[in-house]
């Protein structure tokens, strides 16, 4: 095969899914219905306030919390593969980086929005930017998710602009709207070396400031529960606990989508057997991490057994929470783990199978982190009805927040059929073409 017959090869097979549009339109109404029916328990909310929910004066962190620190958490992702491994120089990350950056724009966008829907009077967030307070943990939240998502964006449309002049030649028969948008996110490229050589340094300068905003979106989330002198969030190691959860979310995640994309879009060619062996590696190295951070969460205070830290630990480890902890344990950690240490558990399907399992397991993670230290408050909760310290989300929670999955999900899908899910520009140079070869191309 020659290289040109190379080039058109990779051009042809990294663009033919954007015209393919087989189950596309089905796939987005589901979407959009999921995200129809949690519009409707949002209204539902607005015009009945928050006590149509489970929230009560005492659990006033739900399912909304719990969501919101899954999806910063499942946006951190972009940051580990794209800037970290990245930077590093590890060249089998090439295939899946954009679609760790598909998936850290997706997630961060939405993150934001969950807080809203978590406001009883969401007109009023404005006032967090006219009077938002340096001492105040919501301020440095609001500021490190808006910085987080603006970078993410760049990161991902950045290394676009050298795959537009491909897009414009093979798209010709694509709706003049998408033309223009090729059209003006190019930015006039035209495949010089003084083009490339800025388009790489501006992808590092990125990819190097991302790294302290990435870890502070977490810290900071952490610090909302750690700043605070509940039994349950009184912990100095929240930090890097919340980023090493986060890292094997988002790998998983990541996982997942390799898996979709590969099959769905007839990628197997580039997003091979070695990349899932490779990211089933990644994921044992942070679940090994993370299983020790959680070691430590509970054996500390299981040690010390402060007065509240009993209840809170009996009621994890054998009360009404129980099942759900040993749950998220046991199936999202440790089980994975094992799992992975198999090669054959690191191919295509069982390694998607398993991720699955982790990504549930770490959505019900955050809901443990949140919710029983609630349910224990530190004044005495005397002649208050039952159901007040117990809680499990109704309907509108769920549906509100299956809006939110549904809507990570709908950006990332829409992102992917616009844009080709692999850089062809860095893909072609994986492949020994060059520049020039590059610029010459023709359909």
């Amino acid at each position: 095969m020659s290289e040109k017959k190379s080039l058109n090869k990779i051009v042809t097979d990294l663009t033919k899914p954007i015209k393919n549009h087989r189950w596309f339109m089905l796939w987005i109404l589901f979407l959009l219905s999921v995200m129809g029916f949690g519009l409707f328990g949002w209204i539902t909310q607005l015009t009945e306030g928050l006590g149509s929910t489970a929230l009560t004066d005492y659990i006033s962190w739900g399912l909304y919390i719990s969501g919101f620190i899954f999806f910063v958490a499942t946006a951190l992702i972009g940051m580990l593969i794209s800037s970290v491994l990245g930077l590093l120089g590890i060249k089998w990350i090439t295939p899946i980086a954009r679609i760790a950056e598909l998936i850290a724009v997706g997630f961060a966008m939405w993150a934001g929005l969950i807080i809203v829907f978590d406001m009883g009077r969401p007109e009023r967030l404005l006032n967090v930017f006219i009077h938002g307070r340096l001492q105040s943990p919501i301020t440095w939240d609001v500021t490190v998710v808006m910085t987080y998502v603006t970078i993410s964006i760049l990161l991902y449309l950045l290394p676009l602009i050298p795959d537009m002049p491909f897009l414009k030649k093979t798209m010709t028969d694509a709706p003049k709207w998408k033309q223009k948008i090729y059209s003006i996110l190019s930015f006039g490229w035209v495949g010089s070396p003084e083009q490339y050589k800025i388009i790489k340094r501006s992808i590092k300068v990125l990819a190097v400031l991302i790294i302290p905003v990435a870890l502070a979106i977490h810290t900071v989330t952490s610090w909302l529960f750690a700043m605070t002198p509940r039994i349950g969030w009184d912990s100095t190691i929240f930090g890097p606990y919340y980023v090493t959860g986060a890292f094997v979310a988002g790998g998983a995640a990541v996982m997942i989508a390799m898996y979709v994309f590969s099959r769905t879009y007839n990628l197997k060619e580039y997003i091979t057997d070695f990349h899932f062996d490779k990211m089933g590696k990644l994921l044992v190295l942070l679940m090994l991490v993370y299983l020790y951070f959680n070691i430590n969460e509970y054996i500390v205070p299981g040690y010390k057994m402060k007065q509240g830290d009993d209840i809170h630990i009996l009621n994890l480890f054998v009360g009404h929470n129980a099942k759900l902890f040993w749950s998220v344990q046991i199936c999202g950690m440790i089980l994975p783990l094992i799992l992975f240490l198999f090669k054959r558990m690191r191919k295509p399907l069982p390694a998607m199978i398993i991720s699955i399992a982790i990504v549930i397991g770490a959505f019900f993670k955050r809901y443990i982190i949140t919710v029983p230290t609630l349910e224990h408050p530190a004044f005495p909760a005397d002649n208050v009805p039952a159901e007040y310290l117990i809680y499990w989300p109704n309907w509108v929670e769920w549906s509100i927040t299956m809006m939110a999955i549904a809507g990570a999900i709908l950006i990332v899908t829409i992102l992917a059929k616009l844009f080709p899910i692999m850089p062809i520009w860095e893909v072609a140079h994986e492949e020994g073409i060059t520049n020039e070869e590059m610029n010459e191309f023709e359909v």
